[in-house]
């Protein structure tokens, strides 16, 4: 479990973290051709050879690297500007599986880090997937929805501003669920719902209503979840 926990930290990091949307773009214009694909297929198997902290683990963390490069290529060659939402979840999927893969076959051989503990490795794993993965998550699911609210000129919001209220929201209600504060959830849920309510109100558009809840309820939904499965994960290991 630790091993397989390590690793798609190792994937979120090499994936959303530390892959700028400048590397993104170069791919999808440029494909195989472009620099930058290489540079992060170089990035995922480092990332999985330090991470894990094993001289025998090389050659699997070389696995991993081509394995995802391989699905990358797939994905940049075929997809196209209306199934890009479908083939970022068919990716994804894939690269979880190749870890998966991974992990059956190097599960003899014990990975830990002496001065790290396994609660270290599920929480900052399940921190770090609450914060840019799923904003991005988030995004590309309701990216088939364009309320016209949001394409307008008048916008006099903060550069970004929604996207570091949605990862600051999550790690709140993350902190409550492992502190055990579920009450404070509903707080902050009412609280966001109050300083939403004015620009809704004056927006008078009920796609963009229904658009903002949607996003709401999917930030919150996978905050509680992930908090759920990471506190419960930490009960196994007491």
């Amino acid at each position: 479990m630790i091993l397989f926990i390590k690793l798609l930290l190792a994937h979120l990091l090499g994936d959303f973290i530390w892959q700028p949307n400048s590397w993104v773009k170069d791919k999808e214009t440029k494909k195989h051709k472009s620099i930058y694909l290489y540079l992060h297929i170089l990035l995922h198997g480092v990332l999985a050879a330090i991470l894990v902290g094993a001289i025998q683990f090389i050659p699997y963390a070389l696995l991993i690297a081509v394995m995802h490069g391989l699905i990358d290529l797939i994905k940049l060659h075929f997809q196209k500007k209306k199934t890009k939402r479908t083939w970022f979840i068919v990716d994804q999927i894939a690269h979880v599986l190749i870890l998966m893969g991974v992990v059956l076959l190097y599960q003899h051989e014990p990975i830990n880090f002496q001065w790290f503990n396994n609660q270290f490795w599920i929480l900052i794993t399940g921190v770090l997937f609450i914060t840019k993965p799923t904003s991005i998550f988030i995004k590309t699911i309701i990216s088939i929805w364009h309320p016209e609210s949001q394409n307008s000129n008048n916008d006099n919001s903060l550069t970004k501003a929604g996207n570091y209220i949605g990862i600051l929201e999550r790690l709140f209600v993350f902190c409550f669920i492992l502190t055990g504060h579920f009450e404070a959830i509903g707080f902050l849920l009412a609280a966001k719902s109050i300083f939403r309510f004015g620009d809704l109100k004056e927006a008078k558009d009920r796609k963009l209503t229904e658009y903002v809840m949607i996003g709401t309820l999917m930030s919150f939904g996978t905050a509680i979840v992930t908090g759920l499965i990471v506190q419960a994960l930490l009960l196994q290991l007491l």
